[in-house]
């Protein structure tokens, strides 16, 4: 089972700045800057707050304390409760003034990221794992919200508490203030080193994340398949592997948050003890007052905190970081353009109904050099129309079907509709023109009337109800508890593929298409049930232009005329009797008789 389906761009530190990965957050965090700045302010000054305890304390000893002054002894006591309550009250504030508007900017992103998903090309959905994407739009999100919330305002209110501090403790005993900066030097080098290796582990343990989000979806989708052939065990073992895989990568990240933060706790503690012995000897002789010494030490305690805590926000800073990247390289993909190029190659004449001009195809992550899918087709389906395709596996039938409403781009050449290029054609107009369904029908865990009107915009009971009738798809709806208000749950899986296949054949022609683009679409259905739906859709076709795989002479039988496609070209254009007599690999298709493809 194949763990990663998207290729990963593992950072490195010299690769990626982890400033401006961040900085890409700005267009969704400008609307609520106000609440943040505002936010970030009170917290400033809640941290300052801090800072006037020692001073308070500074006073009391050195005052009231010395001069056994009762009434002044209560009097302090009492501003630094104030100070204390007023303290917790602004965080309180902060905490009020982020919540709201960093949870909007969460959703903001989630949307964002969900509608861009839906324009992006059907080649970047078929590179490009869904665990992969599910993962960025839950875990890496809410790891973007964490740090606007946290991390971007404590770097900054830290910074500041740290600068104010050290500046009180100056302003106290330059001398003591000096054995308290000493530590600055290394833990600036160390929370570098600790950056750039940090970046690294956190990349590899989201990117496991998404493969492992992966392999569960696979194998609820795939449940079905897993007992049936007894394959929990090694379903269980892939999944054992890759959360082994992901525990070693959280563990290492563990380690080394262990490591820096045992370094941003044991350097302050060991100049606060240096100062505390420097300041005793002070006291000692004279040189220093007792309550100057108890508010530098009381200052050097309240900073503890904000130096501590550095490493431990720098490590949701990189998670941060390494999340944005992530979102930013799907946000980044292109979409599906309506592009307005010139048009290339044709007549000139003015042609009606669907026209494939000289289509070649290449898939875009085929090796170089690879031969085409579909190598200069030229196919003309006359307007109300039904053409059928015929062809060997692999011949590129499903391929040219896409390229119909554009879930893929010709490689070269042009496809027309009704005499326009669909490539000059805006996509929401194309797709309100030709309808399609897919030989693997896929519904969605929404009602059944939802599923099929989900094929026309405005869809009423009526259309609903002639669509299931030309599907065949009214008996069994009708029998379901709730009809066609019945849910069908995730991927339809509680209906059998037969009438999965019908309720998306009742979706594509729900909307009365004047293009209709059917790939295999009675392949699951019994022969009699075939029948009736045969009959019911050939009312439907008299009143659409139509493109038709097909791989049983029933369904050939549908069709006005019929291309036989063989390597990817136009081998031969007929009706199906036409045909029968004119191409052994045709009639060896529709008959099975010979043992060997003419070919």
């Amino acid at each position: 089972m194949p763990t990663e389906h998207v290729p990963t761009k593992e950072s490195s530190p010299g690769r990626r700045s982890t400033v401006r990965a961040l900085l890409r957050l700005w267009p969704y965090v400008r609307p609520v800057r106000a609440r943040l700045f505002t936010a970030a302010f009170v917290a400033i000054v809640a941290s300052c707050l801090s800072l006037v305890i020692p001073l308070v304390l500074k006073w009391l000893v050195d005052g009231p304390v010395t001069a056994g002054d009762r009434a002044g002894v209560w009097f302090g006591a009492l501003y630094l409760l104030l100070l204390g309550i007023t303290e917790a009250v602004l965080f309180g504030v902060r905490r009020w003034l982020v919540a709201r508007p960093l949870a909007g900017v969460e959703a903001g992103m989630r949307a964002d990221l969900y509608r861009h998903l839906q324009r992006l090309p059907i080649a970047f959905h078929d590179r490009w794992a869904s665990g992969q994407l599910l993962s960025r739009g839950t875990t890496d999100l809410m790891l973007i919200r964490l740090f606007l919330a946290f991390p971007l305002t404590f770097l900054l209110v830290n910074g500041v508490t740290i600068l104010v501090g050290y500046a009180v403790l100056f302003a106290q005993d330059w001398t003591l203030g000096l054995v308290l900066l000493a530590p600055v030097a290394p833990m600036v080098i160390l929370c570098s080193l600790f950056e750039r290796k940090y970046t690294v582990v956190t990349r590899r343990a989201q990117d496991q994340v998404g493969d492992l989000t992966t392999v569960v979806e696979e194998s609820v989708l795939g449940i079905r398949i897993v007992k049936g052939f007894g394959r929990h065990r090694s379903q269980a073992d892939a999944f054992r592997n890759l959360a082994e895989l992901l525990r070693g990568t959280e563990l290492a990240k563990a380690r080394l948050l262990a490591w820096i933060w045992a370094v941003m706790t044991l350097l302050p503690e060991l100049a606060v003890g240096a100062a505390l012995v420097l300041g005793t000897v002070q006291v000692a002789d004279g040189q220093l007052s007792a309550g100057t010494l108890v508010a530098f030490l009381a200052t050097a305690l309240a900073l503890r905190w904000p130096v501590e805590s550095i490493g431990f926000l720098l490590a949701m800073s990189q998670e941060a970081a390494t999340a944005a990247e992530r979102y930013f390289e799907v946000m980044d993909e292109p979409e599906e353009e309506d592009a307005l190029r010139e048009e290339a190659g044709g007549t000139g004449e003015r042609s009606t109904g669907l026209h494939f001009e000289n289509i070649t195809f290449h898939y875009p992550d085929a090796p170089p050099g690879s031969p085409p899918v579909l190598d200069g087709v030229d196919l003309h389906v006359r307007p109300g129309e039904t053409l059928a395709l015929v062809g060997g596996t692999g011949s590129g039938k499903t391929t040219l079907t896409a390229l119909v409403p554009r879930l893929h781009e010709p490689s070269a050449g042009r496809i027309l509709l009704d005499g326009e290029d669909i490539t000059l054609m805006p996509r929401e107009r194309l797709r309100s023109l030709v309808s399609v369904a897919f030989e693997e029908p896929t519904l969605f865990s929404a009602s059944i009337g939802e599923n099929v009107l989900m094929g026309t915009a405005g869809g009423t009971d009526e259309d609903l109800s002639r669509a299931l009738s030309v599907a065949q798809a009214q008996d069994f709806v009708g029998r379901l508890p709730e009809g066609a208000d019945t849910q069908v749950g995730e991927q339809g899986l509680s209906l059998s593929g037969g009438q999965r296949q019908r309720l998306a054949l009742a979706r594509a022609v729900v909307g009365r298409p004047r293009f209709l683009v059917l790939d295999d679409p009675l392949s699951a259905l019994d022969v009699h049930t075939e029948a009736k739906v045969e009959a019911a859709l050939r009312e439907v076709l008299r009143d659409t232009t139509a493109l038709v795989v097909a791989h049983r002479p029933s369904t050939v039988l549908l069709a006005d005329r019929v291309a036989l496609l063989s390597g990817g070209r136009v081998a031969a254009v007929g009706t199906h009797h036409e045909l029968l007599r004119e191409s052994a690999e045709y009639a060896w298709l529709m008959s099975g008789e010979r043992h060997e493809d003419p070919r």
